[in-house]
Parts: structure tokens; C-alpha cells; sequence
């Protein structure tokens, strides 16, 4: 993972728990837990996401993605029309 995307990951765990921090009177302990799960998830998400647009492909993919477009079969030629 890039140094951004550790920075990323900093930030928006202190983010949650800063307003977790915030929340805690106010919303009962059960709440509380399902709150957590869901920012775990959402942060989860994000540097999936993060990743996916950042992270290039790695080569041995993009090689076997590209030789796999140029394989024709039968059915990709033209039909002769009379």
C-alpha cells in the first residue's frame, strides 16, 4: 500500500473516532457497536475503491489481458456474402 493511502487511513480512522467520541452519550452501546462495524465496512470500501483507481494493474495481468483480445475464433471472422 502507498504512503497516501496509509495517510488515508489515518485520517479517516481519527475522524471516526473523533465523532464516535462525540456520539458516545448520546447513543446507547448497542447502536454504538453497529455504528463501529459500519465505519470498519465503509473504511473497508474506501481504500478498496482507493486502491482500484490508484494501484496500477500489475503486468502479469495486463500481458495475459491484452494476449487474450487478440485470440480469434471461428465465429470472430468475416462471413463471405454473395
Amino acid at each position: 500500500m502507498t504512503r497516501d493511502g496509509e495517510r488515508a487511513i489515518e485520517l479517516i480512522n481519527e475522524l471516526g473516532s473523533r465523532v464516535a467520541h462525540l456520539l458516545s452519550d448520546m447513543v446507547p452501546p448497542a447502536a454504538q457497536v453497529h455504528l463501529l462495524n459500519a465505519q470498519r465496512e465503509l473504511i473497508t470500501a474506501l481504500m478498496l475503491i482507493y486502491e482500484n483507481r490508484v494501484a496500477p494493474e500489475p503486468a502479469a495481468r495486463r500481458a495475459r489481458r491484452a494476449r487474450g483480445a487478440r485470440r480469434t475464433t471461428r465465429r470472430d471472422r468475416k462471413i463471405p456474402i454473395d
